[in-house]
């Protein structure tokens, strides 16, 4: 197993309860390009809004245009451009159209994903939250390459989850062929997936200063991702009563948008990460990582945290990345 050593927190100055807002101040985006996948909803739109707000242009992809246009009225420095991520057509003529305007890319966020969905596949007959959650992000940030190595400090940036640790990749059988679907096993290989391409990406891209990270938002309140969570599942958790309705001490315990956006803006914009990549982040600042010593409860979102080193491993990241090739039928030569 070969992990990154700078895997380790380096006490940021920033905490779970930072929001975003307090990440930015200071720092200055003005002339920087920014794409953010599902950045019209949840703590896509709330990043959105800070990139934006610190001067930088956003470029939001979206699947639902009118539910976009709607919720990004009223803030500065947007582009709204349509984009389907289960649909690779739509991926190519998304950053076709971005490669064709000759600008460089400053930040790629690949915020958007499902989770808790039932057994979907797409045309090519993908899983849906793998092919959604990961292999979109694979396709897009290669596709968008060109424009990333331009700039001298470009970052991209993976929203992973916590969910990693409910599965390492299973490259046997990703897409489900071959034993029973369980959801949040798909949630988890594909979370786990995205941990593993920010990995490889920083070690092949760094030689072009462009880095890459990924990272755990936090247990955040009031997002959208699990809609389709059965209730039931909350219930066992511990995290809702025996009605469906979430514990107010959990409650309490949860972050807002505005800190679930957080450690998206500090991997994006921190000093402290110049030359630093390659890393899980948690809170805004680089995650512990778990070899067993931390006791997780979810009803205890404090320690929902740390990252498995299965989903850091260069190894599993080399052996991955093979494989997202062949699966999307592109390759991504980092040169």
């Amino acid at each position: 197993m070969r992990l990154n050593k700078l895997q380790h927190p380096i006490n940021s100055g920033f905490n779970s309860q930072s929001i975003a807002s307090d990440i930015i101040k200071g720092i200055d985006l003005s002339g920087k390009i920014a794409i953010v996948t599902g950045g019209y909803t949840g703590i896509g739109l709330e990043t959105t809004k800070t990139l934006a707000e610190a001067g930088a242009s956003v470029i939001v992809p979206a699947r639902s245009m009118e539910k976009a246009k709607k919720n990004l009225a009223g803030i500065p420095n947007i582009e709204l451009e349509e984009l389907d991520l289960m649909n690779p057509h739509s991926i190519d003529t998304f950053a076709d159209k971005f490669l064709a305007s000759g600008r460089k890319l400053d930040l790629l966020i690949n915020n958007a994903g499902i989770m808790w969905v039932p057994l979907q596949r797409d045309n090519r007959g993908f899983e849906s939250q793998l092919a959604t959650n990961y292999l979109a992000q694979f396709h897009l940030t290669a596709k968008l390459w060109e424009a990333l190595k331009k700039v001298n400090g470009a970052r991209v940036i993976n929203v992973s989850s916590y969910g990693h640790q409910m599965a390492s990749f299973n490259f046997e059988d990703p897409n489900f062929e071959h034993r029973e679907y369980q959801t949040l096993e798909g949630y988890g290989q594909s979370k786990t997936a995205c941990n593993l391409f920010a990995t490889l990406l920083d070690e092949k891209a760094k030689n072009f200063n462009v880095r890459a990270y990924s990272l755990h938002p936090g247990s955040v309140y009031g997002t959208e991702l699990g809609r389709d969570e059965p209730i039931e599942l909350y219930i066992q958790m511990g995290t809702h009563d025996e009605n469906g309705k979430i514990k107010p001490e959990v409650e309490a315990k949860l972050k807002t948008i505005p800190q679930g956006a957080a450690t998206t803006v500090w991997c994006a914009t921190s000093p402290l990460l110049d030359n630093i990549g390659g890393i899980y982040c948690e809170n805004c600042d680089i995650a512990e990582i778990d070899n067993g010593q931390i006791e997780h409860r979810f009803d205890e979102p404090s320690t929902i945290r740390g990252v498995q080193p299965y989903s850091i491993d260069l190894e599993n990241a080399e052996k991955l990345w093979k494989l997202s090739e062949e699966m999307i039928g592109l390759k991504f030569e980092v040169n």
